[in-house]
């Protein structure tokens, strides 16, 4: 009797323990309204959306991030990082107001809201990521906030929860002097559009530069002085909601489909990768042949030159090297046919039999003349990003590979860099400490900007160049290029050469 009275099972009970059944229950989608271009993202999306646009909406987010990393590496003020990011924002994430009317609100809000979440995702992993991702989140607030329109920014303002209160019109006769006194005149207040009232604690930088009035522990904040308060409490929530995500990790359900490109994405914030496309990398008119490689190569980022005084010096480079700079050769638009005559020449030491048995067939192999037919449909293989360089096949004994702002001891940088004409002491020790705290590309980019400071600043002034062509150098092919065309200017200007956006 006991044992079919144990074994006899209580629908109720049952029902409560099958946990299943909660677990793979389908969930409440919920269509997300967005009445604002600007978001906490407090709660995640929920809608279906293709794999396609899970990684492209990601990648356009941290191409963004990235570069607004890079003018926060470059001590950039805001008004600089506003004009610089400006056309970077519109290219790839961009969010219109309200005001517009545009039939894409919705698609362009959505867009925004997924990308931020995939990205929290990819880079709750550890604290570094945790941390750079909530700086740089922040600051994208915040451009974002301080180009919103008053009515805009108030409105969000009262629908993002706060815990704050208006200020009465009681209470601003009551105070109307002292609240005047903040607005610097009588008419200030009246101007104002909105004064929220919050607990001291919450402003501490408003109560420290006297911006606030205070009285009965209660600060009141005029307009003009709320985003300070709004980007705290942003980046307080972010960095909660980051932390809660890192504890979740672990007992996510792992995804064939998506883990992968959420471990790409993390990996592309050691520096962001740049998709590359090899028939928009050569310069129209340039004179990109076997011969001319040596007079080019004063144009090549670092790591290229390194690979070519290597090849200079020694007649040979081993495989990993060949195929990083017979890929870049390939990206500034060097034909196959050249960059046979360009290999075979420098291996002088070898005999021509040698050559056609050992190296003849990679080099063909890798423009995608020889090899399987999705090498031959694909075109071969495409030119090594920076991010690929430094995190791919680090050199060994004897090898030229590789990125030298990473690679290279310190002393080796020096002299590598001394060597190609870089010896002002102020590049030298920023390269230094851009090396100690791991920026290899920013390192890279420093260079760039000094070697070529005088074109620059000429670009700029006549406006040769747009905002794109100026942004932060994230593969090695693009600086070739960039360098060439600000190095000849004269010809750009003149129609020998054209320039495109990257």
């Amino acid at each position: 009797m006991l044992r079919q009275d144990f074994n006899r099972s209580d629908p109720k009970r049952r029902i409560l323990a099958d946990h299943r059944k909660k677990q793979f229950a389908a969930p409440t989608y919920q269509e997300t309204e967005y009445h604002h271009r600007l978001n906490f993202y407090a709660p995640p999306p929920t809608s279906d959306i293709t794999l396609e646009q899970f990684e492209q909406w990601a990648i356009d987010r941290l191409r963004v991030l990235a570069e607004l990393e890079a003018c926060s590496f470059r001590n950039k003020s805001l008004a600089e990082t506003a004009s610089h990011m400006k056309p970077l924002i519109n290219k790839y994430l961009l969010l219109q107001p309200n005001t517009s009317s545009s039939p894409k609100l919705f698609e362009e809000r959505q867009k925004d809201h997924y990308s931020h979440f995939i990205l929290r995702l990819a880079f709750a992993s550890t604290e570094d990521l945790r941390r750079r991702f909530s700086r740089v989140e922040t600051m994208l607030f915040r451009l974002r906030l301080d180009d919103e329109g008053p009515r805009e920014k108030d409105a969000f303002i009262q629908s993002a929860n706060l815990d704050c209160e208006q200020v009465t019109e009681d209470e601003r006769n009551k105070y109307r002097d002292e609240l005047a006194a903040i607005s610097s005149s009588k008419k200030g207040i009246e101007e104002e559009t909105t004064w929220i009232k919050v607990d001291w604690e919450r402003v501490p930088d408003l109560v420290e530069s006297r911006r606030v009035f205070m009285t009965a522990g209660k600060a009141y904040v005029p307009s003009k002085e709320q985003s300070s308060m709004v980007i705290a409490e942003f980046t307080k929530r972010l960095d909660r909601a980051l932390d809660l995500t890192a504890r979740a990790l672990p007992r996510l359900d792992e995804d064939d489909r998506l883990t992968p490109i959420l471990n790409h994405l993390s990996k592309n914030f050691i520096t962001p990768d740049a998709s590359y496309v090899s028939s928009s990398s050569s310069v129209a008119g340039a004179d990109i042949s076997a011969r001319n490689i040596d007079a080019l190569s004063t144009q090549f980022p670092l790591c290229m030159q390194n690979l070519h005084k290597t090849l200079r010096r020694d007649a040979h480079l081993k495989h990993f090297g060949r195929l990083q700079y017979t890929l870049f050769l390939k990206g500034i638009g060097l034909n196959l046919e050249e960059c046979l005559v360009f290999w075979r020449s420098s291996f002088h030491k070898i005999t021509d039999d040698t050559f056609n048995k050992e190296y003849r067939y990679n080099v063909r192999h890798t423009y995608g003349d020889v090899g399987g037919d999705s090498n031959r449909r694909g075109g071969g293989y495409s030119p090594f990003s920076c991010q690929k360089i430094l995190t791919e096949h680090p050199p060994g004994p004897g090898e030229a590979h590789g990125c030298p702002y990473r690679h290279f001891n310190l002393e080796n940088l020096t002299t590598l860099l001394q060597g190609v004409g870089i010896t002002d002491r102020s590049v030298l020790n920023g390269v230094k400490e851009d090396k100690d705290s791991q920026k290899f590309h920013m390192a890279c980019n420093r260079v760039f900007e000094h070697v070529h400071k005088n074109e620059i600043k000429k670009a700029k002034d006549e406006s040769v160049m747009t905002s794109a062509q100026l942004e932060t150098i994230v593969h090695p092919n693009e600086y070739f290029k960039r360098s060439y065309l600000l190095k000849n200017l004269g010809k750009a200007n003149s129609g020998d050469i054209k320039m495109e956006d990257s």
